[in-house]
């Protein structure tokens, strides 16, 4: 079992955001010293999701927001055994990832071997994960396309220039200012508050979700397999 997690994180040197991901180095072969994405072993007593999210939090310390299985990668060369993993896709506000350690750092439980790399700027991984990424990114990028998911990776209140980022930042290509606020604005996704965030420029409106508009269409399944539902709910 392993999990994509990104967050979307802006360099003190960019003047954009970009698409992050937690790895954690091994410790032993196969592919000692390499990074890897975070996961472990199916308990015989839990579900998928459930798995996910607590191999997850054993080895990075953090519980996403959005939670969502990604694929099955079962290649025979994949591993010195044969090894099917159950690959999952989360994602998770910068916000929350800083909470999270944080608590993690008081209570000095914080998991060790972790480190944030840039999605697009990978070092070589171990087994297959480099290939796992790529396909958790084109289903990130597919999904922005018909869906909110950009929001998870939003704070409660932003900006539509804030938005806009993270829509560049998933799909790696700069867009339209103005024609992406005509669509936002029609889509039905979002709020304006009251609220304007000052600054050098011109105040700009801060907005929310629209709660009433799930991040993603689960399908039928999603209400059948409750695990799913809470997953994302943490």
């Amino acid at each position: 079992m392993s999990t994509v997690i990104f967050t979307l994180r802006r360099h003190p040197e960019q003047d954009r955001p970009a698409i992050v991901l937690p790895l954690v180095r091994r410790t032993r072969d196969p592919f000692e010293g390499l990074w890897a994405l975070p996961g472990g072993w199916l308990d015989a007593r839990e579900g998928l999701d459930a798995t996910a999210s607590r191999t997850l939090a054993e080895t990075t310390g953090l519980t996403p927001s959005y939670l969502e299985q990604l694929y099955a990668f079962g290649d025979v060369d994949r591993s010195p055994t044969r090894v099917v993993s159950i690959v999952y896709w989360a994602l998770l506000r910068a916000d929350e990832v800083d909470a999270q350690v944080a608590v993690h750092a008081a209570d000095g439980d914080a998991p060790e071997n972790v480190e944030w790399f840039a999605a697009a700027e990978l070092p070589e991984l171990a087994f297959d994960h480099n290939a796992i990424v790529d396909y958790a990114l084109w289903r990130l990028r597919n999904k922005v396309g018909y869906s909110r998911i950009a929001h998870g990776l939003l704070p409660d209140e932003f900006t539509l220039a804030d938005l806009r980022e993270a829509y560049e930042a998933i799909l790696g290509r700069r867009l339209d200012p103005a024609n992406f606020r005509r669509q936002v604005e029609g889509s039905g996704t979002l709020i304006p508050t009251e609220s304007f965030r000052t600054g050098s420029h011109r105040p700009a409106r801060l907005y929310r979700y629209n709660q009433d508009v799930e991040l993603a269409d689960r399908g039928p399944l999603a209400r059948l397999v409750q695990p799913a539902a809470s997953a994302e709910s943490r």
